[in-house]
């Protein structure tokens, strides 16, 4: 069965995600990484100056697509993934452009993300801001979105299972692509927080146990 690792993280490029990949005993796998800023930058024609809101994943993916990065002033596109650098400029330049007329994309709109200390705010916080000063709502790129969902299924075919943490994202996602949605419970979802909707094909603990089940 292909394999892809689909993140809705813009905060890193496929080469450093294929990189903490290999930390965990899984070489080579840049070429298998999707991520929610390559889905953002597909929504980009080639030469539009985009004022991009993030770090080095929506960066790189914006520059390889061809946009004419800038950040402040007269923007086609706004563009907003996670970066910790956000601040009170970043949301004026980008709520500007935007009542100016750009058009506004985001990575994702998740509202956190796990951390080894516990949840910290996710792109949704800065997306929302946004959206707020700006009086206007993006078109969201990552999952369960289908700009993504295309890319899985153009890499994958149209069969699958897409593992994840999150019914309401990785779940949504996979009903979004066609594929059954296996749950692991190593993320923000516990036993006990069953029964989720969408419902998953498959529970286990971690992506082993899911493997193991799998097989």
């Amino acid at each position: 069965m292909p394999i892809a690792f689909v993140t809705n993280s813009a905060a890193r490029t496929p080469a450093q995600v294929a990189d903490k990949l290999e930390h965990h005993g899984i070489p080579d796998a840049e070429s298998l990484v999707i991520t929610a800023a390559m889905a953002a930058a597909a929504l980009i024609e080639p030469g539009e100056r985009v004022l991009a809101v993030g770090s080095d994943g929506l960066l790189e993916a914006m520059r390889s697509r061809g946009a004419v990065l800038v950040s402040e002033g007269p923007a086609e596109v706004v563009a907003v993934g996670i970066t910790q650098d956000f601040d009170y400029q970043m949301l004026t330049a980008a709520m500007r452009a935007i009542r100016a007329g750009a058009r506004f994309i985001a990575t994702n709109d998740d509202a956190t993300f796990p951390d080894a200390d516990g949840l910290l705010p996710g792109n949704g916080a800065l997306v929302a801001a946004v959206a707020a000063c700006a009086e206007t709502e993006p078109v969201i790129a990552g999952k369960p979105h289908s700009p993504i969902a295309g890319f899985v299924r153009e890499r994958l075919g149209d069969v699958g299972v897409m593992v994840g943490d999150r019914p309401e994202t990785d779940g949504l996602f996979a009903e979004s692509v066609g594929y059954d949605f296996g749950l692991v419970l190593s993320g923000v979802i516990s036993r006990e927080d069953l029964p989720v909707s969408p419902e998953p094909r498959f529970v286990a603990d971690d992506i082993l146990a899911l493997v193991q089940e799998l097989l």
